[in-house]
């Protein structure tokens, strides 16, 4: 079967993408009013006025005040939704983030403190390896798939530990600060650090990751690459008979989610505080809250950044909610679990029924 004919001709059983964008569209509404819905009915249980609790939560995330502070949350659960959305779109689930994450936070550390570069060629050269960290750590769960028998939502999650103990050991041991009793690195180097911009609380890495997003997009629907990724999604059985080899897609969709998860660990490490503290890129959990957008848009790339702004000031916003009406941060936890477990229910996403359009 040539290419033109599989694009000409979608997997049997599949929709037209005019009417699955209108259910698609539908289902999410459902999803995030369910949501909505249930948050408010928690809220006022509780003695609470919701009116006064979502004020209080739109102040927390855009006010004047805060709304640097959402922007640099949105950084890293961008970053990590995104890279989590390209093997979703392939119809594959790629659970080892946070490995991936630490690991790349990790070999950036490591290259800022050593590297005999000037400043701003060590930056980039910690930006290069903090991906390659990530893309060969994440590859390696793919061949495990493709070569052992190992599925790959096994072999991503469970190389996430040794990753992480590996990174918490480095930093507690021979990386650790002298000059503190907290499990943290030394501090990286005067000038070996990300710029920021406007009044200094935003790191350029936002941008580096916004023209993650836009490669994205445009690899996605402008490239025979991205073509292949969406066809497999869609089918992989169909994708076989039209020649696209699923091994090495995977591998290759696994490395370059693993990439864009390294690279948001080197940017986190090359912005405030300057060095790695064990823990603190778990403990946010960006890595899961990223995995929820990308699930909430179906992959699509514009779809899957507008949900990761979306959570990201759920749980930015979530803090001042708090403050004001003492109503638990965790509601916004359990806002974000409604509307995936809607979202799943209705388009049976994991189980091959919902799959990335």
């Amino acid at each position: 079967m040539t290419s033109r004919t599989a694009e000409a001709t979608p997997p049997a059983g599949t929709a037209r993408p005019s009417r699955l964008l209108r259910t698609r569209g539908g289902v999410v509404a459902l999803a995030v009013l369910t949501g909505v819905v249930v948050g408010t009915l928690v809220l006022a249980g509780t003695g609470t006025n919701p009116l006064t609790a979502y004020a209080a939560l739109a102040t927390g995330a855009f006010g004047p005040d805060n709304l640097p502070d959402t922007l640099s949350y949105v950084l890293p659960v961008l970053g990590m939704a995104t890279a989590l959305a390209i093997p979703l779109r392939a119809g594959m689930v790629n659970l080892g983030g946070e490995g991936q994450l630490v690991l790349g936070a990790v070999g950036a550390l490591v290259t800022g403190l050593f590297s005999p570069l000037p400043a701003p060629l060590t930056v980039v050269a910690a930006l290069l390896v903090g991906t390659l960290a990530g893309a060969s750590y994440a590859a390696l769960a793919a061949l495990c798939d493709s070569h052992l028998g190992v599925p790959l939502l096994v072999s991503s999650l469970l190389l996430s530990y040794p990753a992480i103990s590996f990174a918490s050991y480095l930093v507690r041991f021979p990386l650790a600060d002298p000059g503190s009793s907290l499990p943290q690195s030394e501090r990286l180097p005067a000038g070996v650090a990300l710029p920021t911009l406007g009044a200094g609380q935003i790191s350029v890495g936002l941008v580096a990751v916004l023209a993650v997003v836009a490669a994205y997009t445009v690899v996605d629907r402008r490239t025979p690459a991205g073509y292949e990724v969406r066809m497999t999604g869609l089918g992989a059985r169909f994708a076989s008979y039209a020649g696209i080899d699923r091994p090495r897609l995977t591998v290759r969709v696994l490395a370059a989610s693993g990439g864009i998860a390294g690279l948001v660990g080197a940017i986190l490490v090359l912005g405030f505080p300057f060095r790695f503290i064990d823990g603190a890129l778990i403990s946010p959990q960006y890595t899961w809250i990223g995995l929820m957008a990308a699930l909430l848009a179906a992959a699509h790339p514009v779809g899957t950044a507008v949900a990761a702004f979306f959570f990201a000031a759920l749980t930015s916003g979530a803090f001042e909610m708090e403050r004001i009406t003492q109503a638990p941060r965790e509601l916004t936890a359990i806002v974000q679990a409604l509307v995936i477990i809607v979202l799943a229910t209705s388009t049976g996403l994991l189980r091959g029924k919902g799959g990335p359009r």
